[in-house]
C-alpha cells in the first residue's frame, strides 16, 4: 500500500489549518490541509512498517499516522494539538469523532513548556532576520504573536482556542509591517510574562491522560485487525470457537 493510498483510503480526520483556521486569512492565503490516517493493523506485522507521516498528495497537505499523531499530541506539540481544534473540518469518520471527543485528554500544563520552546525557536529566527536584514519576516512575527496568545489563553482557561477573534486586525497590521519591531517585541514579552503567570494557577492537569489515549489507540488497532481480510476465518480454523489458543 502506497503512502498516497493510505491517505486516500484510511484518513479518519482532516482539517484546514494555517491562516484560514486562525481567522487571519486574506485573499492570497494558502489552504493548508492536515490529516490523520489509521494504517491497517496488518501492515505493522511486516518488516517494512507503514509511514508515520505523509506529505501530499495535494500541495500544502500533510498527514500523520494516528499513533504518531497521538505521541506528538501527548507531548503538547503546538502544531498537532491545534489540529484537533480547527473550526474547518474537511473529513471525519467514527474514529475521527472519537479522537475529537478525546482532545481534552491531551491538554495539560506541559503546554507551557512546549509552546514556549517552540516560540523561542521562532523568536531566534526573527532576531536573525532583524540582524541580517534590518527587519523581521512580518508574517512570521504575526504567527508567533498568535501562538503566544493561544498559549496564554489555554493556560488561563484550560481551553485551546485557535481563532484570534478581536485581535485579527491588529495582527494583520503586524503582517503588513505597520507596527514597529520595538512594539512587536514589547507585545511578545508581555505575552510571555502573562503565560508564565497563568501557568502558576492554570486549571489544566499537570500531565495528559495517557491511559485514556492508550486505551483508544489499542481499541482502534484491535478493531482494524479484526476487519482484516480472512482474519476471522483464520482464528476460527486455528483456534476452535475463536478463543485464545495455548
Amino acid at each position: 500500500m502506497t503512502p498516497e493510498e493510505l491517505v486516500a483510503g484510511h484518513t479518519v480526520y482532516s482539517c484546514v489549518m494555517g491562516s484560514r483556521a486562525f481567522g487571519l486569512a486574506t485573499e492570497d492565503s494558502d489552504t493548508d490541509v492536515r490529516g490523520i490516517y489509521l494504517a491497517p493493523t496488518e501492515l505493522f506485522w511486516r518488516f517494512e512498517k507503514p509511514p508515520t507521516h505523509v506529505e501530499g498528495p495535494a500541495d500544502e497537505q500533510f498527514s500523520w499516522e494516528l499513533e504518531r499523531f497521538c505521541e506528538l499530541a501527548l507531548r503538547a506539540n503546538p502544531n498537532v494539538l491545534e489540529c484537533l481544534h480547527s473550526p474547518l473540518v474537511e473529513h471525519i469518520d467514527d474514529t475521527g469523532r472519537e479522537l475529537l471527543a478525546l482532545r481534552g485528554a491531551f491538554l495539560s500544563r506541559q503546554a507551557h513548556a512546549t509552546f514556549a520552546r517552540y516560540a523561542l525557536g521562532q523568536r531566534k529566527k526573527l532576531d536573525a532576520d532583524v540582524r541580517q536584514h534590518g527587519a523581521p519576516r512580518w508574517k512570521h512575527a504575526m504567527h508567533l504573536l498568535r501562538l503566544l496568545m493561544s498559549c496564554r489563553d489555554l493556560l488561563r482557561t484550560g481551553v485551546l482556542t485557535i481563532d484570534v477573534g478581536a485581535e485579527r486586525e491588529r495582527l494583520l497590521a503586524v503582517k503588513r509591517g505597520e507596527i514597529s519591531w520595538a512594539e512587536v517585541e514589547s507585545w511578545m514579552a508581555r505575552l510571555v510574562t502573562e503565560s508564565d503567570e497563568a501557568a502558576a494557577t492554570s486549571p489544566l492537569p499537570p500531565g495528559p491522560d495517557l491511559a485514556r489515549v492508550a486505551e483508544f489507540l489499542f481499541r482502534v488497532r484491535r478493531e482494524s485487525a479484526l476487519k482484516a481480510d480472512g482474519y476471522d476465518e483464520v482464528v476460527r480454523r486455528v483456534v476452535p470457537g475463536g478463543g485464545v489458543g495455548r
